[in-house]
């Protein structure tokens, strides 16, 4: 164990976050991602117990994002006919607004197919247990600079 990193980053996910450069891209994914047929080119991971929500807050309290794109982080778009809620987005902006003056100006949306294409080239894919729907995100690295 490691003071000051959040006990919820794994070895192998902490290792995973370093060895990222600017630019690279992660995706956190809920349980209904094809983690492992969208990684077949990225390292995935698995945190099958946790949900994307907390993840995201400890990845965020060492990853930082990207200062030179507009949109560093993006939610799958939900399908035009989809009748589902995505209450778990406005919990993604607190975290995010914890983490980023940007706050939810920091968050956009790709549509759906475009994202599983996105994520075909992603440096890494965190595969979790989350339940709610349309729970996908994808992240870009930025530059440390402290």
């Amino acid at each position: 164990m490691l003071k000051g990193v959040p006990k919820i980053l794994s070895p192998e996910l902490l290792k995973v976050l370093c060895e990222m450069g600017h630019s690279d891209r992660l995706v956190i994914s809920d349980g209904n991602f094809p983690a492992e047929s969208m990684g077949k080119d990225a390292i995935v991971i698995r945190c099958d117990g946790h949900g994307v929500p907390e993840l995201l807050d400890a990845i965020l309290q060492v990853f930082p994002l990207d200062t030179y794109v507009e949109k560093p982080m993006n939610l799958m778009e939900v399908m035009k006919g989809d009748n589902v809620e995505t209450p778990i987005w406005e919990t993604y902006k607190e975290i995010v607004a914890k983490h980023d003056s940007r706050g939810a100006d920091a968050i956009g949306q790709i549509e759906r197919f475009e994202f599983y294409d996105e994520s075909k080239t992603a440096y890494a894919i965190i595969a979790t247990g989350e339940s709610a729907l349309y729970a996908n995100i994808m992240l870009q690295k930025g530059v440390v600079t402290d």
